[in-house]
């Protein structure tokens, strides 16, 4: 595996209440990839993905072992800076959630409260050309965002992220509300912005997995329920040749 990792996760063991959610996930994040989580529901894809950027923090009762590197650093270290964290890995929820304000200010938010001195109309600009939506919008940037489309406003809330210049980005099933044609154009876009982003989506959808990205991890769960990692490679291994009983049996369909 190559040896350009953006992102170390060792050891990591997060528990709901006493419940181990996930148990030893020992994983490196390629830079400038796209890393998908697969695995039946359950298996804890989502807990893990929360995990990179302490999203899991908000939600009362989490406790999280282990180590998760970023820059050098244990992102669970004490005093470490979750809000100044999560700049720089950026998340993308499962179900598009703009702002009800307008399309530029969808995109401006996020920038002006952390503190970005630059020109706004040009960060709207580059920001909505990143996420291939530009040309859809720009005619009607003072619009509320919720008339946009699913698609549309899936690739907004891309746009809203990139504005603030994220190093990582987070997709928790980014594509699974949308149609087929919207899907098609997130899954595009991903591809792009993995030119200058590392992105690692969680995704139940075998084909989209094959067809995105470049790393795969398979997860699955133990006899107590928690999830743990049974194989981490490049995908077209995880796909073609897996080196695990297991991930074969999941690939072909005879469980999940």
């Amino acid at each position: 595996m190559e040896n350009n990792n953006i992102l170390n996760l060792k050891n990591l063991n997060i528990y709901y209440g006493k419940f181990r959610a996930v148990k030893n996930i020992n994983l490196n994040v390629q830079k400038n990839k796209i890393t998908a989580f697969i695995g039946p529901s359950g298996c804890g894809k989502s807990t893990v993905l929360r995990s990179i950027n302490r999203m899991n923090d908000l939600i009362e009762g989490t406790k999280t072992e282990g180590e998760v590197i970023f820059q050098n650093k244990n992102i669970y270290n004490s005093g470490f800076d979750a809000i100044s964290l999560r700049k720089q890995i950026g998340m993308v929820f499962q179900k598009p959630n703009p702002f009800p304000k307008s399309i530029a200010e969808n995109i401006t938010w996020g920038a002006r409260i952390n503190g970005y001195k630059g020109n706004m109309e040009e960060l709207v600009e580059k920001s909505l050309k990143g996420a291939a939506l530009w040309d859809e919008v720009k005619d009607k940037l003072k619009e509320n965002a919720l008339r946009l489309s699913g698609g549309q406003q899936q690739r907004l809330c891309i746009a809203r992220t990139i504005a603030v210049q994220p190093e990582i980005i987070l997709m928790d099933e980014p594509a699974s509300a949308l149609d087929p044609v919207a899907t098609l154009k997130i899954e595009d876009l991903m591809k792009t912005l993995s030119k200058n982003y590392t992105i690692i989506i969680v995704t139940h959808n075998m084909q989209q997995a094959s067809r995105i990205s470049d790393y795969t991890a398979f997860l699955m769960t133990d006899e107590n329920r928690s999830g743990y990692l049974v194989e981490y490679n490049k995908t077209s291994t995880i796909f073609i040749n897996p080196k695990n009983k297991k991930t074969e049996d999941y690939i072909s369909g005879r469980f999940g």
